[in-house]
């Protein structure tokens, strides 16, 4: 499946039960970007608009580039009344963007679907003053050993499974040396532990892009473990799962 409907079908029950971004990490993104009310950033790969909304709560100016037609619309119906609020149809590849328009690049929860090369040149183009680019993704502790029950229920039942965040954190630091001019970026994590109750743990894990959908075969199969894996880790009806926000950001 193309990459930009790989979440076709999938949109409202993403709005729903993705997590945003923990505050520190905004308010350390726009101070140390020095960004000010009416800065413009791209987010690039944006989705439902997670991240966008949580840039435009700042006070930002923000495209919002997003390939998929559902989720754009998700976007475009929640977020249409902020003011500084731009949706664009296009890719990481290709933004649709006039160049130098943007003192910010994001993307959030996206990078890893992109083609990176292609992505810095795009960057690049658009960028203005050695504006930076911004990757963040809400990642699961890989050790806990709910995370990894998880894990092992997606790889059996869902085909597509390559691990969390696409097998991003599998990939390790290279392809972000790779990505930032001359490998210099600078990284930073925060705790970001996620609360679910049984309807946002099986909302959270068939938002995932190779979660099974309703119709395919073993998803009521799939459904099932997920609700013996809730009920068993869970306390009271309560599951928190260990995350940690974890961001790069350096020039391309």
């Amino acid at each position: 499946m193309d990459s930009t409907e790989r979440f076709s079908g999938k949109s409202d029950v993403y709005e729903r039960f993705r997590p945003g971004y923990p505050a520190e990490w905004l308010d350390d993104l726009v101070r140390e970007h020095g960004l000010s009310a009416g800065c413009a950033v791209a987010d690039v790969g944006s989705g439902t608009g997670k991240l966008t909304r949580q840039l435009l709560e700042k006070g930002l100016s923000v495209y919002a580039v997003e390939p998929n037609d559902e989720m754009r619309a998700v976007a475009e119906r929640t977020l249409g009344g902020y003011e500084g609020f731009r949706a664009r149809k296009g890719t990481a590849e290709a933004t649709g963007l006039d160049g130098a328009c943007a003192d910010l690049v994001t993307a959030g929860q996206a990078f890893h679907w992109f083609d990176a090369a292609a992505f810095r040149k795009e960057c690049r183009r658009v960028l203005r003053n050695e504006g930076r680019v911004a990757l963040v993704w809400n990642s699961r502790v890989a050790d806990d050993p709910v995370v990894l029950a998880n894990a092992r229920l997606c790889a059996e039942f869902c085909p597509e499974f390559k691990g969390f965040s696409g097998g991003m954190e599998e990939e390790g630091d290279s392809q972000f040396r790779r990505f930032f001019r001359d490998g210099v970026y600078e990284f930073r994590e925060y705790a970001n532990d996620l609360t679910f109750d049984l309807e946002g743990f099986l909302g959270r894990n068939l938002s995932a892009s190779y979660a099974l959908r309703e119709g395919d075969a073993g998803y009521a199969a799939y459904l099932e473990a997920l609700v013996r894996l809730f009920e068993s880790a869970s306390r009271d009806g309560v599951l928190t799962i260990p995350h940690r926000t974890r961001s790069y950001w350096g020039a391309v």
